[in-house]
């Protein structure tokens, strides 16, 4: 059997990058040991939800509006070919990277769902488990 991604691994299929200042609902304590760069939660539910609000926080502070502009943000091209990154979350959301996007509940579970795949190569979670974390956090 194949070992998981880390991000599958550390219940953070965002590959959220540890920082002490964000005091995310569910992190675990920060181990170098165990995991040296990335966050990891208790729940995949709590590591989702931290994605969307990362992804909803980029389009509040930084009035990040289109798939190329958060992924951008999200996956910078100094680590990411950020445009291949881009084209790949907007094709499996089923729009243009340069289109506007509304942040509802429908948009949101896509733009996760398209991130985790990306990020993982997988996506092994329900659509429930995403809406009910995307839905919190819209709340």
């Amino acid at each position: 059997m194949s070992r998981l991604p880390r991000g599958i691994r550390n219940n953070n299929p965002g590959n959220i990058e540890y920082n002490p200042r964000n005091n995310w609902r569910g992190q675990l304590p920060h181990d170098v040991k165990v995991e040296p760069r990335f966050s990891r939660f208790d729940t995949p539910y709590n590591g989702i939800r931290a994605l969307a609000r990362l992804l909803l926080n980029y389009r509040k502070l930084h009035g990040l509006r289109t798939v190329e502009g958060l992924i951008s943000r999200w996956a910078p091209s100094n680590e990411n070919d950020t445009k291949a990154y881009a084209r790949a979350v907007a094709n499996r959301m089923g729009v243009s990277i340069q289109q506007p996007l509304h942040m509802d509940q429908n948009t949101l579970e896509k733009l996760v769902t398209a991130v985790i795949h990306h990020e993982n190569g997988q996506q092994p979670y329900s659509a429930g488990l995403i809406a009910d974390a995307v839905r919190e956090v819209l709340g």
